[in-house]
């Protein structure tokens, strides 16, 4: 079984067409955080199933009202953990977290801690500094994960 789970993050109310266009044939998508508008997640979930999680700016809306902070993906015997911060993953994860996703930093990052894959896909939203434009595939087969940072291309 081989699984592909899009990654964004840090939309801030815009999703570009580059990015849903990186997104395409995702058989899962994870939002991690700050979306900004409702409009974002029903185009994201559009394509796939979409798991998403609240960011620290969007707890003042009331759509996001239900959206929680932390949530979990399971994807075959493997899950994975998403919350928009960093510093908001417990020190102990569960023994099947293979994968963290969080947002919030705007930087995409991807690094193992003690056998667990970290990544952040970025901000495909509004430009932060001099930072790329982002999204993150997750390639899944059967225990082996890899994951990929795509920078976007915008005209």
């Amino acid at each position: 079984m081989s699984v592909k789970v899009g990654l964004i993050s840090d939309t801030h109310g815009l999703l570009r067409p580059q990015a849903l266009e990186a997104l395409q044939g995702c058989d899962y998508l994870i939002h991690g955080g700050d979306i900004g508008n409702p409009q974002i997640l029903e185009a994201l979930g559009a394509i796939a199933p979409l798991t998403v999680v609240r960011g620290n700016n969007d707890t003042d809306e009331a759509w996001a009202a239900d959206v929680p902070y932390e949530a979990v993906l399971r994807v075959g015997k493997l899950a994975i953990y998403v919350t928009h911060i960093l510093a908001d993953v417990p020190e102990t994860l569960p023994p099947d977290v293979t994968v963290v996703v969080t947002g919030h930093s705007h930087k995409p990052l991807q690094q193992t801690r003690h056998g667990v894959l970290f990544i952040n896909p970025g901000s495909a939203g509004p430009r932060r500094f001099k930072l790329p434009i982002s999204v993150g595939v997750l390639y899944i087969d059967e225990h082996e994960v890899r994951g990929e940072l795509i920078e976007l291309a915008l005209s």
